[in-house]
């Protein structure tokens, strides 16, 4: 199974999450800002971000629109916030409006204790691969 992380972030907080999902995927984290497409196609996305001023990233954004359901065979979201999971409402919403399935399940990380979640976004990472396996 392809599996691949991407992430937006700007403060830092974002990218530690997506490194310890990518430590559970086995893969590396990519900043879509290093790679604003896909190279190949994945079986899995992870794909996250945070709200900055309670707003998706346009970065962040513009890497979810670039996305096409035949790249992608499901997404799963995680975002970092003080209190906002505003990122992965709107990331579904555009995700399943291009028909690119968005698993329900998210990993959300509160910005004061990003260190403290690692170690559970790495175990979200193997839960949410090992339903696909």
């Amino acid at each position: 199974m392809k599996t691949a992380v991407r992430y937006y972030s700007k403060l830092g907080n974002t990218k530690t999450i997506a490194e310890a999902i990518a430590a559970g995927a086995n893969v590396a984290a990519v900043s879509v800002t290093d790679e604003p497409q896909l190279k190949e196609p994945v079986d899995v996305l992870f794909l996250g971000g945070a709200p900055y001023a309670n707003i998706m990233a346009k970065e962040l954004k513009a890497y979810a629109e670039g996305l096409q359901k035949e790249t992608v065979g499901r997404v799963v979201l995680f975002t970092t916030s003080n209190w906002s999971r505003r990122t992965v409402l709107a990331l579904r919403k555009l995700l399943r409006e291009k028909g690119i399935p968005v698993a329900d399940a998210y990993f959300y990380a509160h910005m004061t204790r990003i260190k403290a979640r690692c170690a559970a976004a790495t175990a979200f990472a193997k839960e949410q691969l090992r339903g696909e396996a």
